[in-house]
């Protein structure tokens, strides 16, 4: 008798982060929509960040028109992952902005949660040159009035799926999924303000550091 395991049903497989974020973005839309209350939709998105498997999320869009498996995930891109991005104890939490702007930027370390707030005010973020705590992060971002903008570089794999009512919760960046790189969860809400993940301007003549995208 052959000691191989046996084959997985699909059902049965684990569940990547990329398959996660796509069903979160399908309960997202559906509240928007109105299929979905707040409540049901914080009740699903609890269940979606716990699942390990393709079956755990399947349930949790079936009564959705929308509703599909999730679907195989596009391969990683190669990206040289610098070897020193994780490690280190959080220097700041939070960046909070009331009536008026504070900056996150430069060499500096981000703890496994972190918050940002900007009421009738700006927070600027760069985590170009940041080293993460672990090699998960949430970055909770709440905009009422003002804006929140997030540079992201290409060698971190950064999933967003915030919502903006009367407002705008933008992924200019788009930057995917990085073999053995840090994640970063941009998550939030954005009323009558913005909040928008986006790269770093390319370095000009001059610059000691990439400028933010206008």
């Amino acid at each position: 008798m052959s000691d191989l395991p046996a084959v997985p049903e699909p059902h049965e497989l684990r569940a990547s982060n990329a398959d996660r974020e796509r069903i979160a973005k399908i309960l997202h839309d559906a509240m928007a929509e109105g299929r979905l209350t707040v409540t049901e939709l914080e009740e699903r998105l609890d269940k979606v960040y716990a699942a390990k498997t393709i079956g755990e999320l399947q349930p949790l869009t079936r009564d959705l028109p929308v509703a599909q498996a999730p679907a195989p995930v596009a391969a990683q891109r190669a990206v040289a992952v610098p070897n020193d991005r994780i490690g280190g104890r959080g220097t700041s939490s939070a960046a909070v902005a009331i009536m008026s702007g504070t900056t996150r930027n430069g060499a500096w370390t981000v703890p496994p949660t972190f918050n940002a707030v900007a009421v009738m005010g700006g927070v600027d973020i760069d985590l170009t040159q940041a080293r993460f705590e672990d090699r998960e992060t949430t970055i909770q971002a709440f905009a009422l009035m003002g804006g929140i903008d997030i540079v992201v570089p290409d060698d971190i794999t950064v999933y967003v799926n915030g919502v903006g009512f009367m407002g705008a919760f933008e992924d200019s960046a788009r930057v995917g999924e990085v073999a053995g790189a840090p994640v970063v969860k941009i998550t939030g809400f954005a009323m009558m303000g913005g909040v928008e993940v986006k790269r770093p301007k390319k370095r000009k003549l001059g610059k000691s550091r990439p400028e933010l995208e206008s």
